[in-house]
C-alpha cells in the first residue's frame, strides 16, 4: 500500500511540475492581467490552480495594505501564499479591467424630502431633484387638531339669500375644536417645461376638510356644527427670476377651487372660483404667496351666499418667516380690494416638536393662531368673529 501511496504522490507531482511550465507559457504568450487570472481560474485541480494564482501573484507589484485590526502590513504575495485554497482565493483582488465596467451604487435621492432644496421648491417639487413622483400624497395645509374660544359665536346664520337663513337659534358654544383634514396628489409633471431643463412644472389635485366640532357642549349631543369641504386642481409653473437682496421668483399658477358644507337649505352654503397665484422666496427663511380670485357667477335663486366676495375678499397674501430653526411666524391678510368688501386676518405661530425619522427636522408642530375678521369658516362668511386656536399640525408629509 505503501507503495502504491508513493506513486501516487510522484505522479501528482510530474502533474503539477507540467502545469507550472504550462500556466507560465500561457502568461508569456499573452501577458494581460485578465488573461493570466482566467487561466487561473479555469483550472480545475486545486494543486495547479493555487500554483497559477501563486505564480500570478508573484509577478503582481505587490502594494502595501494595511489591515483593520492588524498593525502588520499585508502584502498580495503573502495573501497568494496562503495553504487554503477558497482562502488564497478570496484574499486575492481580480485586476482592475475586470471590475472597471462595475457600477457605483446609486445615491439616495430625497426628493421632495431632500433638505438641499429649498422649502418651496420641495413642496410645488419645481426642480427635477424635488420630484416625489405622481399619484402619490402629501400634505397641503396644515392637518390640525386645536381647541378654540371665540369673542362671538354665529348661533342663527344668516345670508342675503331669505331662502338662506335660519329662522331660530341653536345653544352653541363658543368653545369647540378645530379640524382640519388637508391631502394632495401630483397629476402629471413636465407639461410645459422642456425635456432638457431641470425645472418642472406640475398639475396639482388637492383636498381640504375643515369642521368645527361642538366637542364640549354635551347639553345638544356634541354636533359638528360645520364642516367645509374644498376639492381644487391647480398648475404650477416654475419661475427663476433673481431679485434684489437673495430674493427669488420661483413659481406662478392657476386653479379652480369649488367650495360647500355640505348642508341643506336653509344652511348650505357654496361657491366656485378660479384664480392666479404666484410665489417669491429667501430661500429657507421668509416665502411670500400671493392670490386673487374671482367668483364663477351663479343665478340668484341658486346663490346661497349673495356677495361672498366682500366678505371673504377678492385675494390674498400670505407671508412666512423662519424665525429659527424651531419657530415659524405666518401672516395671512385677506380683502375685497374694491373698497367694500369686510377681510380678514389672521396670525399663526409654530413650534417644532421632535426629531424627523430620518433625523432633521419634524413634520408635526405645537400651533398658535389668531383669526379676526369675516369667512372664519363658509357658514360666517358674514358674520364676524375674534377666535384664538391652541394645538397640533402635521405640515407637509
Amino acid at each position: 500500500m505503501s507503495h502504491t501511496l508513493l506513486r501516487a504522490s510522484a505522479a501528482a507531482a510530474a502533474m503539477l511540475c507540467g502545469s507550472l511550465p504550462m500556466a507560465a507559457q500561457a502568461q508569456s504568450a499573452d501577458s494581460s492581467p485578465e488573461t493570466a487570472w482566467r487561466q487561473c481560474t479555469a483550472q480545475t485541480d486545486s494543486a495547479a490552480r493555487l500554483a497559477c494564482f501563486d505564480q500570478w501573484a508573484s509577478a503582481q507589484p505587490k502594494p502595501t495594505v494595511i489591515g483593520p485590526s492588524s498593525p502588520e502590513p499585508v502584502t498580495t504575495q503573502t495573501a497568494a501564499t496562503s495553504n487554503n485554497d477558497s482562502g488564497a482565493q478570496a484574499q486575492l483582488r481580480p485586476p482592475a479591467e475586470l471590475v472597471a465596467d462595475a457600477q457605483p451604487a446609486a445615491q439616495p435621492n430625497g426628493g421632495c424630502r431632500d433638505a438641499s432644496f429649498s422649502e418651496v421648491s420641495r413642496f410645488w417639487e419645481l426642480e427635477e431633484g424635488t420630484d416625489c413622483g405622481a399619484f402619490s400624497f402629501r400634505g397641503y395645509r396644515p392637518v390640525s387638531v386645536m381647541a378654540s374660544g371665540a369673542d362671538e359665536i354665529n348661533r342663527q346664520p344668516t345670508s342675503g339669500n331669505p331662502v338662506n337663513s335660519a329662522n331660530f337659534e341653536r345653544p352653541y358654544q363658543k368653545q369647540e375644536m378645530r379640524l382640519q383634514f388637508s391631502v394632495r396628489t401630483k397629476l402629471a409633471s413636465g407639461l410645459l417645461t422642456s425635456a432638457d431643463s431641470k425645472y418642472r412644472d406640475s398639475l396639482w389635485l388637492g383636498y381640504t376638510q375643515q369642521s368645527s366640532w361642538q366637542l364640549f357642549n354635551s347639553k345638544i349631543s356634541r354636533p359638528f356644527r360645520n364642516t367645509d369641504h374644498e376639492p381644487e386642481i391647480m398648475y404650477v409653473y416654475p419661475t427663476t427670476a433673481e431679485l434684489p437682496g437673495g430674493w427669488r421668483w420661483r413659481y406662478s399658477g392657476v386653479g379652480l377651487a369649488h367650495q360647500s358644507n355640505g348642508q341643506s337649505d336653509p344652511l348650505s352654503r357654496s361657491w366656485n372660483r378660479y384664480y392666479v397665484m404666484t410665489g417669491f422666496e429667501l430661500p429657507n427663511r421668509v416665502n411670500i404667496e400671493a392670490k386673487l380670485w374671482k367668483r364663477i357667477k351663479e343665478s340668484a335663486e341658486d346663490d346661497n351666499n349673495p356677495n361672498i366676495q366682500n366678505y371673504l375678499g377678492r385675494g390674498e397674501l400670505r407671508l412666512g418667516w423662519n424665525v429659527n430653526q424651531r419657530n415659524y411666524l405666518g401672516l395671512t391678510a385677506r380683502g375685497s380690494l374694491n373698497g367694500h368688501g369686510k377681510g380678514s386676518g389672521k396670525i399663526d405661530w409654530m413650534h417644532t416638536l421632535g426629531e424627523g425619522w430620518l433625523g432633521g427636522k419634524s413634520n408635526l408642530r405645537l400651533h398658535a393662531s389668531f383669526f379676526s375678521g369675516y369667512g372664519d369658516s363658509l357658514i360666517d362668511y358674514n358674520f364676524k368673529r375674534n377666535v384664538l386656536s391652541v394645538g397640533f399640525s402635521l405640515l407637509d408629509f
